[in-house]
């Protein structure tokens, strides 16, 4: 099982970047997929969670109405469209998978810790 991210950088404030994460192997029948981020120094924090089998998809308040977080299936790729970034936005961007969920993602996903992970990608958001 593995995730690949691809994508990330520099991206000015106020501006759109899109980033994949492809995924291969078997991760299960129906894994829920999701978005975090972290900064030097502090804790791994969520962004956004897409689960398929649910129909769910969730965002943390600081990136509500802001990131968007898709999936091509037949891809096998997730996919976190960031807009209007801020510099606060700027971190290490991890994908990670779960395929234990079930049916349903818990409802404290945002402080799990999934079984699979990408190698992160940095975004720096600056003029």
């Amino acid at each position: 099982v593995q995730l690949v991210l691809s994508g990330g950088g520099p991206v000015q404030p106020g501006g759109t970047l899109r980033i994949p994460c492809g995924g291969s192997g078997d991760f299960g029948h129906n894994p829920g997929m999701a978005w975090f981020r972290q900064v030097p120094g502090k804790e791994r924090d969520s962004v956004a969670l897409i689960h398929r089998g649910a129909g769910k998809v969730a965002y943390s308040d600081y990136v509500k109405g802001r990131f968007i977080i898709s999936q091509d299936y037949a891809k096998r790729t997730m996919y976190l469209r960031m807009t209007s970034v801020k510099p606060e936005d700027t971190a290490l961007y991890f994908c990670a998978a779960e395929p234990s969920w079930g049916a349903r993602p818990p409802s404290d996903w945002a402080t799990t810790r999934p079984t699979y992970w990408g190698q992160g990608t940095q975004v720096t958001v600056s003029s």
